[in-house]
């Protein structure tokens, strides 16, 4: 009997709203959003991506925040309301689902309680509606899916416990970077690491794009003319003075 009521505790509940996580720096949060989804995955190894299928609403929002995590039941968008009392200014609100759901799990009511509390943005592994109004309310939102199908709010799930999005773990605090480009996960203990990087690669960035703009081409400024003749690319002038002889 001790054996099996120790077992339960040490398991703890099956579902669960954890209130408290850890965040990031603000001022390096923001400053991360600036620098773009692109040049933080290189920055950091070509790492954090959760995939081409996540993508925006809108164009032109450019946001990093702190996750607040969301693990859903497929069809179901009862955590989601859950979730909202924990947000806090800053955050950005990340749901997945235990299986796949094509449904609209979040529309303009929901967004308006984020707003309420300063939540930056939504990202979900799921499907959204009302996107018309969401983009008039400057919600920014990237989704798997858009979709008018409806959900049900009668199953468990948890909040702020660690997911999978796009192949990628989410911890909560992580940053989300999210752009036009798609949205990349830094690790919580890694984002000023990865604004120093992601800075020196902007800086390098900057050099190269004026040796570019002054006419040398990239197969130099790269070094890519080995590259090219180890690989077995030889030029012509002419299709006529390719040797086409076996």
């Amino acid at each position: 009997m001790t054996t099996s009521s120790n077992h339960r505790r040490t398991a703890g509940p099956r579902h669960v709203v954890v209130r408290s996580i850890e965040r990031a720096d603000p001022a390096t949060i923001d400053a991360l959003a600036l620098v773009g989804t692109a040049t933080v995955h290189e920055a950091i190894g070509r790492r954090g991506y959760v995939g081409p299928d996540i993508t925006p609403i809108q164009q032109g929002a450019r946001i990093a925040g702190s996750a607040v995590t969301v693990s859903s039941h497929p069809g179901d968008n009862l955590m989601i309301h859950a979730a909202v009392e924990v947000c806090g200014r800053g955050d950005v609100l990340v749901v997945t689902n235990t299986a796949p759901s094509t449904h609209g799990m979040f529309g303009d009511l929901l967004a308006s309680s984020l707003l309420a509390r300063g939540v930056r943005a939504l990202v979900v592994d799921g499907g959204v509606r009302d996107t018309a109004d969401l983009r008039a309310m400057g919600f920014p939102v990237w989704s798997r899916h858009v979709s008018c199908e409806g959900t049900v709010k009668s199953s468990p799930g948890s909040v702020n416990v660690p997911v999978v999005l796009g192949g990628q773990t989410v911890d909560p605090g992580d940053v989300m970077c999210c752009d036009d480009d798609g949205v990349v996960v830094v690790p919580r203990g890694e984002a000023g690491w990865a604004l120093e990087q992601s800075e020196a690669r902007l800086a390098k960035e900057e050099a190269s794009r004026a040796k570019l703009q002054a006419g040398e081409l990239g197969v130099d400024l790269y070094g890519l003319r080995s590259k090219l003749a180890e690989l077995g690319v030889t030029y012509v002038d002419t299709l006529d003075d390719l040797d086409l002889s076996p």
